[in-house]
């Protein structure tokens, strides 16, 4: 079989297609109140707080804005804890891990809210998304969790057992799943291009290929060098996640960038779709392959994504990984073509968890470890309101932390390589031999 459809485009993300891309606008100014690096979700909701507030704010970015992470994840709008409540209790104490889960139902509320104020057309659909066990032992600890979600959290979910989930799969593979009720689905490039948008009508000026190559502290303010010259700031803003690089070495030695493989099949049949995923949600797996997985906005495609490989890889490897993974969960799409390949940078901290934190005005928000599309607008609020004293950046994510680990001494992350072999024999074989 022919892997790819006749007008496939290796590389390219199906969410750029047809998209009207915002032009950045503006010129690098001389000073401004507060300085965001990257212009993704983080960044870009940086700004838009910030100049609520009443700063004058810049934004700059290494690349094209948004051409990183925010255009490239697999559009599935949802917060809720990464970690249970034990481990996040043993990470960083009782009363932290009560704050995050009373929060995780407020982040996505306030996501909504941006998207409605700011009138931003993404495709937005409350389809719900389902947590697959792969595992009996997966689907015990699901339960364990839909109970604390209940009595901590105002995240609404559900369980549903074994011999009810062709309601919402057709596979033998899982052994029940957990159902977010609230959970979304976004056309990710649509929403940041929003973003994009609600930022130059407010006359914030955005500044492509502008990497801060240095960056000055001087007493209370900040000075920033640029290709495209110098800017001085009384505080600045990283929003860089999973693309940070130097001259923050500091951030850079505690995230990691992990890359996230997706594939777009072909157009499907629509009694097919609905045969393979009746309950139309956005779908994930409790396994360390880390698959995900849903419906295109207009119904004709599956995306799936996943742990091709945790380190660079070709896109006709990674093709043909996500592809076999696909049909080893739906054998019906054996012989489906793919129409796009892509891959994007998540950016992963060695607790699993998001944080929001600041050194003598260096604000930054980073961390988001896979669920950045609605933590990631979110915390860039939040840091940006604490940059700006203003008591809405009170948030449980500046108790969590940013640490190091001995297997990253430096700025990359060449225990990837290592960790990706691990994962591909030993970590599935065993996940797999306990799926039977």
């Amino acid at each position: 079989m022919t892997l790819w459809t006749d007008d496939a485009a290796p590389g390219q993300p199906y969410w750029w297609d047809g998209i009207d891309w915002v032009t950045p606008e503006g010129a690098l100014p001389a000073r401004c109140d507060l300085l965001v690096v990257g212009a993704g979700y983080t960044g870009l909701s940086a700004a838009l707080a910030a100049h609520e507030c009443g700063a004058s704010v810049a934004i700059v970015d290494a690349a094209d804005p948004g051409k990183g992470a925010s255009t490239r994840n697999g559009g599935m709008f949802g917060a809720h804890p990464r970690l249970g409540w034990d481990a996040l209790a043993q990470r960083f104490g009782a009363q932290t891990a009560d704050a995050l889960f009373a929060e995780a139902g407020g982040a996505l509320d306030w996501a909504r809210a941006l998207i409605d104020r700011e009138g931003i057309d993404c495709d937005l659909q409350q389809t719900g998304r389902i947590q697959l066990a792969w595992t009996a032992k997966h689907f015990e600890d699901q339960k364990a969790l839909a109970q604390t979600l209940a009595e901590k959290s105002s995240v609404k979910a559900h369980v549903v057992p074994r011999e009810a989930l062709n309601q919402e799969i057709e596979t033998r593979r899982y052994f029940g799943g957990l159902v977010f009720d609230e959970h979304c689905a976004i056309q990710p490039a649509k929403f940041h291009q929003g973003l994009m948008r609600a930022a130059l009508a407010r006359g914030i000026p955005i500044i492509a290929h502008c990497p801060v190559t240095q960056l000055e502290r001087t007493g209370a303010t900040f000075a920033a060098t640029t290709p495209k010259g110098r800017i001085k700031a009384d505080k600045v803003l990283l929003a860089t996640n999973g693309y940070t690089a130097k001259p923050f070495v500091w951030h850079a030695r505690r995230i990691f960038a992990l890359p996230s493989y997706l594939i777009a099949t072909e157009p499907l049949a629509a009694n097919l779709i609905g045969h393979l995923a009746p309950g139309r949600r956005m779908m994930v797996e409790t396994r360390a392959r880390h698959s995900y997985f849903r419906i295109s906005p207009d119904g004709s495609r599956i995306l799936y994504g996943g742990r091709a490989s945790m380190v660079n890889v070709d896109m006709q490897t990674a093709a043909k990984r996500l592809h076999a993974t696909m049909c080893d969960v739906w054998p019906d799409l054996k012989e489906t073509k793919l129409s796009h390949v892509w891959s994007g940078n998540t950016g992963y901290s060695f607790t699993h968890m998001p944080h929001v934190g600041a050194d003598r005005g260096l604000h930054y928000a980073m961390g988001y470890s896979g669920s950045g599309t609605v933590m990631a607008p979110y915390l860039g609020a939040k840091a940006a309101y604490r940059a700006m004293n203003d008591p809405r950046g009170e948030t449980g994510y500046s108790a969590t932390q940013l640490t190091r680990h001995w297997m990253q001494p430096g700025t990359r992350p060449h225990f990837l390589h290592a960790a990706n072999l691990w994962y591909r024999t030993a970590v599935d074989w065993s996940e797999n031999l306990k799926s039977r």
